[in-house]
């Protein structure tokens, strides 16, 4: 159900803002599709990453400073070969999630602090690689192909994030190393009864989540031509949003790739359609912030025990 939900949301917000649109073209269109499909490439590295981490009881607050220094590493020495950047960036986020994981483990250290260091630490070497300024990248050429649209509405940067998305939910539920996550997330001593490697695990989801936050920030700052040090820092809430509407509970132990998949995809069309029928930004994020109490509201597990006693009272 929690993987379901997202989806029939993202129906029901697609349906009202369809109609708010009131036949006028501006949302149901290709333009806006694409857009949306854009939105879902720069939050869904990140939101795919930070929601592995709060499946196994964790947080990783470092997202949004991996993707600038990552977006930074890749406009700097991608010029010559934009696969090189591109290796470069991702060898940072590799071994940013892997310090911060063995610091947590080795160190018995929460994920909050460590993560809120590393936070800083990256943001700061972005901003001291960069001089502080933004930095342009030459390759426009690169630019353009990364954005380039493809049969209309997906492009280099969204194949990409859906590959990443497909790749996680098939490892999720098809292999060994997804049951362990969700072991680990859901009681931690017991997964370590059982056999499961969890200090091993927590390092490779950290290292996962910081290379997939260098993946989205090396292919926007492509996508960009220029890359900041401080630009890209926020996107920790949208990341966070998303990973909730699509079920991934703070409590550990649930949520889905696909979920997440489906929760990125529902602030996406929010943000574009919003934008696409003239909404003034302010109230986006009123809406944003119902649509994400609405989904807390439904995950309170008091709630939702006492919403069942009214309806087992007007029964009887």
């Amino acid at each position: 159900m929690r993987t379901l939900r997202p989806f029939l949301l993202l129906l029901a917000i697609t349906a009202a803002i369809a109609l708010l649109d009131a036949g006028q073209g501006r949302f149901l269109s290709l333009a806006t599709a694409f857009s949306v499909l854009q939105q879902f490439a720069t939050i869904g590295p990140l939101a795919l990453g930070l929601g592995l981490t709060m499946i196994i009881r964790e947080f990783d607050l470092s997202i949004g400073g991996m993707m600038s220094l990552a977006g930074c590493i890749a406009v700097l020495t991608g010029v010559e070969s934009p696969a090189l950047g591109i290796a470069a960036a991702l060898l940072a986020g590799a071994l940013a999630g892997l310090a911060q994981g063995l610091i947590m483990v080795r160190l018995r250290l929460g994920s909050i602090g460590v993560t809120l260091g590393g936070l800083l630490t990256l943001g700061g070497l972005a901003a001291v690689i960069t001089g502080n300024v933004a930095i342009s990248y030459t390759r426009m050429d690169v630019a353009m192909a990364v954005n380039q649209p493809l049969l209309g509405v997906l492009s280099l940067r969204s194949l990409v994030t859906l590959a990443a998305f497909l790749t996680a939910a098939f490892v999720m539920a098809r292999t060994r190393i997804g049951r362990d996550i969700i072991a680990v997330g859901s009681d931690r001593r017991a997964a370590l009864v059982a056999g499961v490697a969890v200090n091993t695990l927590i390092i490779a989801i950290f290292a996962t989540s910081g290379v997939l936050a260098a993946l989205g920030g090396a292919l926007l700052s492509y996508s960009l031509a220029a890359a900041s040090g401080v630009a890209l820092t926020d996107a920790l809430v949208p990341a966070t949003a998303a990973a909730i509407i699509g079920g991934v509970s703070l409590a550990g132990g649930k949520g889905t790739p696909i979920g997440i998949l489906g929760g990125v995809l529902v602030l996406a069309v929010l943000r574009a359609g919003l934008n696409a029928i003239g909404t003034e930004p302010s109230l986006q994020e009123v809406v944003t912030g119902c649509v994400l109490l609405t989904v807390a509201f439904a995950d309170a597990e008091d709630l939702q025990r006492r919403v069942q006693g009214f309806k087992k009272a007007l029964l009887f």
